[in-house]
Order: structure tokens, then sequence, then C-alpha cells
């Protein structure tokens, strides 16, 4: 017996399948589609569009270019909303919410009839909350986004959200910006729709999908405003129609692939976020990946793109370049080329088409000429996470990247709001910041991990200081910020144990982060320690009653294969 197709999958449960069949054509009709257009495929286009996602606001755009792509293939296209996430419009953190939007596309992907689905997101969490909605919903899905910003200007100088508007934003705390010059860079950092403009949890992942092969390539760079960006979506819609009519039964993720996405992330320095995501989807596909397996892969891979923030430049010029298929020329030595792209053919096949570096361009660089050195994202171990935990080692301060200071310990992002300007806090740049339960149990995540310096230490200079925590940070931000400790302390991991004056190493070139605390004392501490109340109701009490650590992914225990299952 062959499966249902088109407008017929999944039929409505009314107990009689004729019936469901004859209904649907019904209210389809009064919808303008007659018997011709319900005997074409079904591609869903799954958008994000809303006014709280300001990056997204091209995004009808993209959408119209996706359906007439599906319509010249000769397919149906049907759109339908998702959970739309903005990154600086959500409280407490967007992150909360990436596991429902995974869960809504995915029960929405596989309820609808459709044959195929593009899923359309951008901004941060988004198109990691999709990529996880594809690889669980069991129906070939392709990736699109809104892509990067262009960037804007401010007194000459270029400016992009938002890595520069942390580091204006950290001028004027040091009395060197005023409030009036702040009110200039707010109206440039962010000119254009799109995401934004630097290497940060965005674009990071737009790469990283294209590399696994569940965007077509070229994708990931185009700016918001181009037409290459919509000339991208018409392919997409076109490449699913394809998808549709093939049939395959779902949409898959090879180790080879995520072998290479890694090499690919530590290439471009991107975001410490993608690793919390990567590690989702990984485990979703069934492929057993840890934050501390992630390490050994991306060691000795060199940085290959100048972008902020480990660089100087923006998306824009990653583009013009070449954007990720050169990058993956200039890799090709370190890649398993067998991998499969979303067009159906291999790495290989694609790179055959591809032309290295060029030479005019100073974008991107070859393995013979890096960009900068290797570790620009590093996996640490230690006592104080036993787990892991990350630190984007090409952001940070180099002179920080061996230290042993000691801590001063917040037990929540707004304590550390409250205590860090305060005057009378006897603190010094050689002091270690510690924030706890801000894990995915403790608080979500939010992207606190890069705690704002105290302002008498900027109005002296001090420009950077060793941060420690279980929270991440954006992946605009720069500084020496250990993130993602595991296990967090929420769950009783050793950052619980933490107390004021106790001494921290951090080795980043050893690979690890230490509490020099005897066992013997830790133990009497653990003894005194209990675990924070949940939250009273709602999708965090859920959450937190079934989120794992930041080093499984952070998903939810039940939404990932019973054989990732710890």
């Amino acid at each position: 017996m062959s499966v249902a197709a088109g407008i017929d999958r999944g039929l409505t449960s009314y107990g009689d399948a004729g019936f469901s069949r004859y209904l649907r054509r019904a209210f389809l009709a009064a919808a303008g589609y007659d018997r011709q257009d319900l005997s074409r495929p079904v591609v869903g286009i799954g958008h994000t569009i809303s006014d709280y996602v300001p990056c997204h606001r091209q995004m009808p755009e993209v959408v119209a270019a996706v359906e007439r792509g599906v319509l010249q293939a000769g397919g149906i296209p049907f759109c339908f909303p998702l959970a739309a996430l903005g990154e600086p419009l959500l409280s407490p953190t967007s992150m909360l919410y990436r596991n429902l939007a995974a869960m809504q596309a995915e029960e929405l992907v596989r309820a609808q009839p459709l044959d195929s689905v593009v899923l359309v997101g951008g901004c941060d969490k988004t198109v990691p909350a999709q990529m996880l909605a594809a690889v669980s919903a069991g129906r070939p899905a392709l990736l699109e986004v809104t892509g990067p910003m262009i960037t804007g200007r401010w007194r000459g100088q270029p400016m992009g959200a938002c890595t520069d508007c942390r580091r204006t934003w950290s001028e004027h705390r040091a009395g060197r910006l005023s409030g009036d010059d702040v009110q200039e860079v707010e109206q440039a950092l962010a000119p254009t729709a799109g995401t934004c403009m630097v290497m940060g949890t965005a674009s990071t992942m737009a790469c990283l999908a294209e590399s696994l092969g569940m965007m077509l390539p070229g994708g990931a760079t185009p700016p918001a405003p181009t037409g290459a960006r919509l000339r991208h979506a018409v392919q997409t819609g076109r490449r699913a129609v394809e998808l549709a009519l093939a049939k395959p039964a779902e949409t898959t993720v090879a180790g080879a692939s995520l072998r290479n996405s890694l090499v690919v992330l530590a290439a471009i320095g991107g975001s410490t976020n993608a690793l919390v995501h990567l590690v989702a989807v990984a485990r979703r596909a069934g492929l057993d990946l840890t934050l501390r397996d992630a390490g050994p892969i991306m060691e000795g891979v060199p940085l290959l793109v100048d972008c902020k923030p480990t660089g100087a430049r923006y998306m824009e010029d990653f583009d013009q370049a070449g954007g990720l298929p050169v990058l993956l020329k200039a890799l090709e030595p370190l890649l398993d080329t067998t991998a499969p792209t979303a067009r159906g053919d291999t790495l290989a096949e694609l790179l055959t088409h591809v032309d290295p570096p060029a030479p005019w361009q100073d974008m991107i660089g070859t393995l013979d000429a890096p960009k900068g050195p290797a570790g620009t994202l590093v996996v640490l171990v230690g006592s104080l996470a036993p787990d892991g935990a990350v630190i984007k080692a090409g952001a940070a301060s180099a002179a920080l990247l061996r230290h042993t200071g000691a801590a001063v310990v917040f037990d929540s992002p707004d304590e550390a709001a409250r205590v860090l300007d305060d005057a009378s806090l006897d603190l010094t740049a050689e002091h270690v910041l510690v924030l706890r339960n801000a894990g995915p149990v403790g608080a979500a995540m939010p992207e606190a991990g890069s705690l704002p310096l105290p302002k008498r230490l900027l109005e002296a200079g001090v420009r950077d200081m060793v941060r420690i925590s279980d929270a991440r940070m954006s992946g605009t931000a720069e500084g020496t910020v250990v993130l993602h400790c595991a296990p967090e302390a929420a769950v009783g991991g050793p950052l619980a144990l933490v107390e004021d004056g106790d001494l921290i190493r951090l080795d980043v070139a050893g690979g690890t982060v230490d509490l020099l605390v005897d066992d013997r004392q830790l133990e009497q501490r653990r003894a005194a320690w209990s675990p924070p109340a949940l939250a009273e109701r709602g999708w965090l009490r859920l959450h937190q009653q079934h989120a794992v650590g930041a080093d499984l992914g952070a998903d939810l225990d039940f939404l990932v294969p019973p054989a990732m299952r710890r």
C-alpha cells in the first residue's frame, strides 16, 4: 500500500478517511484551490515573521521567493507561522524558548499535510530550533535564512551589531562616550533588516546549517537586502519540490557532515553558543556527541575568516569573498568530502566547481596563510567543569589565558547587576567573577556570562577580567569568559560549591579550569548545599524538570532518541 502524499497526507481523524479528504478539499476550495492545485506535491514553508523580530523585517520577501521557486518546479506552497524568537525582545532569555520552538515546529511539520518543508529563520535561536525540528519531524526539510545586515557607519567608523554595541556601551559606562554619543550609535548599529553582521550566533548557525547539508550551498552569507538572498530562496523552493517528488523518508545528518561542521566552526571563529546547538542537533540525529567530544575535532584548526569578534571585518565581506563554499575549498584537506550536500551530491562533487580563496581578497585565509592560530574555540575540563566548559580564546585577552585569581561569586545575574557597580566592593582586575545558577536548569542559560566589568575598574582603564559561569554569552561578545560549565550549579555541579576568595586557575593552553579547594572541604560544602526551587508553573517549570546539561545540548530529555538519553 502506497503512503498518502500531498494534501491527503496525515488525514484528520473523523473515523472516515473519505469524509476527511472530502472535507479538506471543501475548505481549501474556499481558499481558492482547485483539484489541479491539490494534485501537486505540497511544500510547507514555515516562517518566523514577527514584529518582535526586527531582524526578520524583510522575511516576507524571502518567503515569497521560496513560494516562487516551489511554483516554478510544479509544487504548491503552503505557508504557516512558527514561533519567532527575537533575541533582544524576549524575557528572560530566548534560549528558554528554543526547545519550545523546536517542538512546535516538529509537531506542525508532522501534523500538517506536506511532502517537504522549508523552514525560514535567522535570529539566533530560530535556526537551531528549526534544525532540531528538521531532524526529528520525519519529513525532508531545507533551511533558509534572512541573511545578515549591511554594516552601519558612525562618524566614519564601520559599526556592527552587536560586537560594536557592546564595545560602545562599555565605553559609555567608562565615561568615554556621552549619552548623546550613545544615542547616535544606537541609530547606526543596525541600519537594515537582517541578523547581526558579525560572526555571532545567527551567522554561525547559518554557516553550520550549510555545512551540515541542511541548506543549499551559498546560503549562509548573502546579506538580507540583496538580490542574492532572494535568488537563493527561489533555488531552495525548487529544490524542496525535488525532495517532495523523491520522497526521502526524513532529514538526516551524516557523521561526516557533523565533523566537518565542527571544523568550520573553528575556522570561522564562531559563536560559543553553536557548541550547545550543534551537540543538540547531533544527539537528535542519533549521533553521540558531547561538548568534550567536540574539543579534539576542533583542535588544530586555524582561524581562516577575518570577521568580528575574532577578527576585524563583517559578514558582507565574507560573502563578497565567496562565502562558505570558498571557505570549504580552503579547508578541503581537513574535511570528509564524502559528506552529502543539500543539493543531493557530495561535498567532493560540490568543491570541484569552487575556486580557492582569490588573491584579490583578504577576508578568507588558507591553511598555509591563516588569519589566526588554531584554538579560537577551546573546550576546557577540570575540577570546576568535569563535563566541560568553553572559552572563545580568539576573542579573549592573551594575558588572561593563563590566570589564577580569587573568586567573587554571584548567585544570579540580578545579584551581579546590583553589586558590580558598588564602589565599596573591593575588586581588582586580578579577581575572577563567578556567576552560577544560570545554566539550563537554573535559568535556561541567559546570555549573562560576559558579566559587565565594575564601573570603577572600567574608569581606571580595565577592559577585561576572567569571568566564569554556567551561562552563555552572545556570539558577538568579547572577553576572557568561560561558559557552559557542566555540570551546572543548579544540579549540584562544582560551581555550586565555590565561595568568595577561593582560588580558581584558568589554563587555556592546557585546556583546564580548576577550583583550587581540597576535596574534604568541598564535601563539607556539598553536605550543606540544597538545590534552588523550581519555577511554580508554566513552560519554565517543564523546562527545568526536563532540560539536560549544556554538555549534552541543553535539549529536553524526552525529545532525544532513547539511545541518546542519559
